[in-house]
């Protein structure tokens, strides 16, 4: 059998979906390798990594908004990873909004769907709450 998750596939690297646990809203689309899939398990705590800092992303390290894991699941091939989570602060979108998603495109063309409910300046300020 297969490793599950199984990061021997391209870079290592494997799509994670971050869901709210409770409503089902899609809040974030990151990586992980295996060692911050590791840590993961071991913290009960989201861990990506990060493509352009070359490292591990701690959710929340720098913001204090991370996310409880609830739940992780993998698809049936073993190269994409759901995490069900419970976000700790009001925005998983290091743009201050709840959901990185608010981009609403159609044939007529984009437009936001939705504000900040944080300060994005305020979450890397080092002043969260």
């Amino acid at each position: 059998m297969t490793d599950i998750p199984d990061f021997s596939k391209g870079d290592g690297l494997l799509a994670a979906v971050a869901q709210d646990a409770e409503t089902g809203e899609v809040l974030m689309l990151a990586f992980m390798n295996a060692e911050s899939f590791a840590e993961t398990l071991a913290t009960g705590r989201a861990v990506y990594y990060s493509r352009s800092r070359k490292r591990l992303w701690r959710k929340g390290e720098e913001s204090g908004h991370y996310q409880e894991v609830r739940q992780i699941l993998v698809d049936c091939d073993g190269d994409a990873i759901l995490l069900k989570v419970r976000q700790q602060g009001m925005a998983a979108c290091h743009t201050g909004r709840r959901s990185c998603f608010f981009h609403e495109v159609s044939a007529e063309g984009v437009r936001i769907v939705s504000e900040p409910v944080v300060d994005p300046l305020a979450l890397y300020s080092g002043k969260h709450d």
